[in-house]
């Protein structure tokens, strides 16, 4: 018989459960779950009209879920809108581009294992962002907003 008092339970956070930070170019985060030990980051972001990301290249995969909205690559035709999914194999490379005629906030939530190698034009790593980056840019974006602690799943282990 299943002993159903040591089985974990799940955790749940709602659309408005964690604060969103300003990533300062277009675009808004929420890190729901952080695992620094696998490389596992899960965020929510929200995209403004006519957004860029910078190009760069993922060494894990990512798995991609848009609720609002429109985004696409840059290097490839196709556009993801609401109810999209989308898998990026390690290795690809990207520029992540809002179109600037969307007439709402584009919402996406990434599964990202390992890390985002930011690109230049000449291919020459500028800047990387993991799941320790992530969790610490997003704590001290919290704190500016006077919460110390978002209940970001994952984030004891990470502490």
């Amino acid at each position: 018989m299943l002993d159903t008092t040591s089985i974990p339970a799940a955790l749940h956070r709602g659309a408005d459960d964690l604060p969103w930070v300003d990533l300062g170019d277009g675009s808004f985060l929420q890190l729901l779950q952080v695992d620094i030990r696998q490389g596992l980051w899960v965020v929510r972001n929200r995209f403004l009209p006519g957004t860029e990301i910078v190009r760069h290249k993922h060494t894990g995969p990512v798995y991609a879920f848009t609720k609002s909205g429109s985004w696409k690559y840059a290097e490839y035709p196709e556009v993801n809108r609401a109810g999209s999914f989308l898998y990026e194999p390690a290795g690809s490379i990207h520029t992540l581009v809002v179109p600037a005629d969307n007439t709402e906030d584009t919402l996406a939530n990434f599964v990202i294992v390992g890390a985002n190698l930011n690109l230049d034009d000449e291919d020459h790593v500028i800047s990387v962002y993991d799941a320790g980056s992530v969790l610490r840019f997003y704590l001290k974006e919290c704190a500016k907003l006077g919460i110390d602690r978002p209940d970001v799943i994952g984030i004891e282990q990470a502490a």
